[in-house]
């Protein structure tokens, strides 16, 4: 696969998934905009790491939960880049998985489950509205949204993480639907819990090794094995599919 003269965007890209992300579409030969919300340090040595592996690449401070920030994200992308052709919406609201410590249904507050959807759906939704001019203008595009196979296996009822990861699959297929027609695709992928990480840094051992007892892999999900399935649904090798939900969770799922 070989993604010289493409130009991606990947929000929540200065650690974990995302920068894993950003370096594999780099080693394809693309131009990443390597988006962050507060850590300029970190972003800018992913960037280093990408441009190390044969891409190009360029960070861009933006709190994309935030509608005029991502719109200005995304004009200051294609400022810099001249164009945009892929934008992985990876950024998400913080949020630590530890089911011992976990809020149960009875105690929590509406106000959490609106926090999570404002940074899983609310995101999408801002960036997403700011590229579709872009697309739309070159009647082509590919968005994938990062998602969690606990949609559709809650191992662990981690109730406003899970709902917003929901309805942005919901979101996903609603854009697939609507946004076919102007040759733009949008597919989701959705790992399993992925270690290390900043957020799986809670997930204690004795669940995370009964989680990959019950894993055909036997494994949990490393960043760089959500990054094979985004290049996968963003490249030419996936130009018939969209509105499609990829699990990533070696087998824990299956569909």
């Amino acid at each position: 696969m070989n993604l010289a003269g493409q130009v991606v965007l990947v929000t929540g890209a200065g650690r974990g998934i995302g920068a894993a992300i950003a370096r594999a579409f780099a080693a394809e030969q693309a131009t990443v905009a390597v988006n962050y919300l507060r850590n300029a340090e970190a972003a800018r040595q992913v960037v280093e790491q990408c441009r190390a592996v044969g891409g190009d690449a360029f960070a861009v401070q933006a709190d994309v939960t935030q509608r005029d920030a991502a719109l200005a994200l995304v004009e200051k992308v294609v400022a810099e880049a001249g164009r945009l052709d892929v934008l992985v919406n990876n950024a998400f609201r913080a949020y630590a998985f530890d089911p011992e410590q976990r809020v149960p249904f009875g105690e929590l507050d509406w106000a959490g489950y609106r926090a999570q959807f404002d940074g899983s759906v609310g995101a999408a939704f801002h960036v997403c509205q700011a590229a579709l001019p872009h697309f739309r203008r070159h009647a082509r595009g590919s968005i994938v949204n990062i998602v969690s196979d606990l949609v559709e296996n809650p191992v662990v009822p981690y109730h406003e993480y899970t709902t917003a990861k929901s309805a942005l699959v919901g979101f996903s297929r609603n854009l697939a639907s609507e946004l076919g027609p102007l040759g733009v695709r949008v597919n989701c992928v959705a790992p399993g819990l992925v270690y290390p990480t900043e957020a799986s840094a809670s997930t204690r051992a004795p669940f995370r090794e009964s989680l990959m007892a019950a894993t055909p892999l036997r494994r949990l999900a490393r960043p760089e094995d959500v990054a094979g399935p985004v290049l996968f649904l963003a490249s030419p090798w996936s130009g018939f599919v969209t509105g499609q939900v990829l699990f990533a969770d070696g087998g824990l799922v299956m569909r």
